[in-house]
């Protein structure tokens, strides 16, 4: 699906249903180098079963437009943005890894906008390692390959796929190697500057559940749980032998973390 956006094309898939803004409706925002097609379980799975799906590729990523973001306020705000083009007023809101900072972002800049929160891959800062910045910005094949063995756990990196005939160290390679040059080093860089996360998590009100996998060496599990703790009433859930891949590592757990996270809302 198709729409536009101050101006620029966004592409976002609705799992499958056209988006119905009168529905219970879900946001899926995705990682730094990535796109919509990592929610793609969970967004076939709400858009199936009494809620209407909004999972956007971020500016430059994907299929959208660019040129990428350069803060986190700022892919909130257009998150945001991408709602309202659709007719939808407030919705639970999922992000992954970057995504996770502008889901949290979103729920400090509009508060009555979002419903619930389920972050995966998170903590209450994201820094990004020197070497992976300056590989995305002069070698980004490279910084895709350190992020891809970075990003799994060692099961996945000796295959154990839930799909049979999938290869996810190869598809994630591939994913974040065909990201328009430029996006990944501007959304690692994003990723890097934000400082306003223990702000943003003192100011939520909303249900929150925080994600992380328990061998995740980009974001360890132990900065998830502090993210939780800074977060009033937030609750904290680690999925064992899981790195930062988790929608692709550990699919039926991702979908019911957030399905916990957002059926109460309903």
């Amino acid at each position: 699906m198709r729409i536009r956006v101050a101006g620029r094309a966004v592409y976002l898939t609705d799992g499958g249903r056209p988006f119905e803004p009168d529905m219970p409706a879900v946001v899926l925002l995705h990682g730094a180098g990535m796109d919509h097609s990592v929610w793609s379980l969970p967004a076939r799975w709400f858009a199936h079963h009494g809620y209407t799906v909004c999972a956007p590729d971020f500016p430059g990523h994907g299929r959208s437009e660019g040129p990428p973001a350069a803060t986190v306020a700022d892919l909130a705000d257009w998150s945001m943005a991408v709602l309202s083009e659709l007719g939808a007023s407030v919705a639970c809101v999922a992000g992954h890894s970057m995504g996770a900072l502008v889901a949290l972002e979103s729920a400090r800049r509009h508060p009555d906008r979002v419903s619930a929160l389920a972050l995966f891959g998170a903590a209450p800062a994201m820094p990004v390692h020197p070497n992976l910045l300056e590989a995305a910005a002069e070698r980004p094949t490279a910084a895709a390959a350190m992020m891809t063995e970075w990003g799994h756990a060692s099961a996945a990196r000796l295959g154990g796929g839930r799909n049979p005939g999938m290869w996810m160290t190869g598809g994630a390679l591939r994913l974040l190697a065909r990201a328009p040059a430029g996006t990944l080093h501007a959304a690692l860089a994003l990723c890097n500057a934000y400082e306003e996360g223990p702000a943003a998590a003192a100011a939520v009100t909303m249900p929150t559940r925080v994600i992380s996998g328990s061998d995740d060496r980009m974001t360890p599990a132990r900065a998830g749980r502090k993210l939780s703790l800074a977060i009033p009433g937030a609750v904290f859930e680690e999925i064992p032998e899981c790195g930062h891949m988790m929608m692709t590592e550990a699919p039926e757990q991702t979908l019911r973390a957030v399905r916990t996270a957002f059926d109460a809302q309903r």
